[in-house]
């Protein structure tokens, strides 16, 4: 269910009061949990968390780099998770530590989806999040484009 809201607080407001309070949860997970230099947007319909122009100011797609987004589908909530998809070893990571916690991995390429709070292990998306600091996270994606690098 792609949004035209151009604010945070517009998106939120659209949504449905379970959706609202289940998104409001992760994104406050992920604003706590966020290294410094990121900045919160809307893009492509969905509440993001970006890589600012100073830091890579071309793109292969012409918009800013997203570490994380989040957004509602119809039957679903999405968390993408781009530096989880553009590092082998973050994936690995991810999707054991995920599982560990004995709660159901439901998850495409970068995007995990969910279809209430619980089923997300908040502590693992902020510790994801965590471990990608804006330079890290440009210098993975540069080694990724540079590689050739676009499925696992």
């Amino acid at each position: 269910m792609k949004s035209d809201a151009s604010t945070v607080a517009e998106y939120l407001a659209e949504l449905p009061e379970d959706r609202r309070q289940a998104i409001s949860k992760v994104r406050a997970t992920i604003r706590k949990a966020l290294p410094k230099g990121y900045e919160e947007t809307m893009q492509y319909g969905m509440i993001s968390y970006v890589v600012p122009w100073k830091w890579l100011p071309k793109t292969y797609n012409g918009q800013p780099l997203a570490l994380a987004s989040l957004g509602n589908q119809q039957r679903y909530m999405t968390l993408y998770l781009n530096n989880v998809y553009a590092d082998p070893a973050m994936y690995e990571w991810f999707t054991e530590t995920f599982r560990e916690t004995g709660r159901n991995l439901d998850m495409g390429k970068s995007c995990v989806r969910f279809r209430k709070l619980e089923d997300l292990p908040l502590e693992v998306i902020a510790e994801a999040v965590s471990r990608s600091p804006v330079a890290e996270f440009v210098g993975v994606y540069l080694n990724a484009r540079e590689s050739g690098r676009s499925e696992r």
